[in-house]
């Protein structure tokens, strides 16, 4: 797969997930313009201010200069592609209306502003928490596993339904404009400075870990995600589970199936059926979707990185 050296509008670049998928993003030769409502902290990359909410704004961020220069030496020009991160990470950060209200008009208006410019690329930052577990009122068991793209998606909660509809709309637009649209369902971010804290957790009391599927995605494999959604072009509208290749942890422990993924499944969720066999370590939700169609291949596995730092 060839790479592609782009111009990349990536909203939501000083959050989380997006500041380390940006530098990644960097190190693959991309050039970025962060929009967002608050600096990143990255000297190249210079920060738009805005709020995509309002729809003018998320136009005009989609159509300006990616630095702020006297004179300006570039053309205006549009992306090559846009990246959506922006949006309210999580319920009760903001009352209910208010978080859908900032997810779905922020989507919308960045979808419609992109397509409406002749943007042919529009990678979206969705959930695995559409799948209806991670925020279920009560302990709620997922429909099948492996969780793939086609596995129902019955969210009780604003932050998983914002996202819902945001699939929703880019199909829509998808449709209309005949642009590639690929909606990333994103797992637990695991960003470096959290790696050792957070597998510790995950390895240590494995039956906790259920709202996050015993999956995760690994902050800079994002950013590689990105990249291969970025290089394939023709796919129009796509879901993709983005999550890292393996189970979050040694699939035992104090319960029954030490070393198998598929009977540490069966130990603690035993109502769930299996719609084919797991591999030995395979995460329980798939990428294998991405993987064939985008040619993911991982770069972080956290067995090799978790031990490396214990050492």
């Amino acid at each position: 797969m060839s790479s592609r050296k782009q111009k990349i509008v990536f909203t939501g670049g000083s959050g989380l997930a997006g500041r380390h998928a940006i530098s990644k993003l960097q190190e693959h030769g991309h050039k970025i313009l962060n929009v967002d409502v608050t600096p990143l902290d990255n000297p190249d990359v210079y920060t738009l201010k805005a709020d995509i909410t309002d729809g003018a704004q998320a136009f005009n961020s989609l159509s300006c200069h990616f630095s702020k220069q006297e004179p300006f030496h570039e053309p205006l020009q549009t992306p090559d592609a846009v990246i959506h991160f922006a949006g309210i990470p999580q319920p009760m950060l903001l009352p209910d209306n208010e978080l859908f209200r900032i997810n779905t008009m922020g989507s919308y208006n960045i979808i419609e502003s992109a397509c409406k410019l002749g943007i042919k690329k529009i990678i979206l930052a969705s959930s695995i928490t559409t799948y209806g577990v991670s925020y279920a009122e009560g302990d709620v068991d997922y429909a099948y596993f492996p969780v793939d793209e086609d596995c129902p998606c019955t969210p009780m909660d604003s932050y998983a339904t914002s996202k819902l509809c945001m699939e929703r709309v880019a199909q829509s637009f998808a449709l209309r404009y005949g642009v590639d649209i690929y909606c990333y369902r994103i797992g637990a971010v695991i960003p470096p400075a959290a790696f050792q804290e957070k597998f510790r957790a995950y390895t240590e009391e494995p039956a906790r870990w259920k709202p996050h599927a015993w999956s995760y995605t690994d902050a800079l494999d994002l950013g590689n995600m990105c990249e291969a959604g970025l290089q394939k072009d023709g796919l129009g509208f796509q879901v993709f589970n983005a999550v890292n290749d393996e189970i979050t942890n040694d699939a035992g422990g104090e319960v029954a199936g030490q070393g198998d993924a598929e009977a540490f499944l069966k130990s603690v969720c035993p109502g769930t059926k299996f719609v084919r066999s797991m591999g030995k370590r395979e995460a329980p939700v798939s990428n294998r979707k991405m993987k064939e169609m985008l040619g993911f291949k991982e770069q972080y596995p956290w067995r090799e990185r978790y031990r490396k730092e214990l050492i």
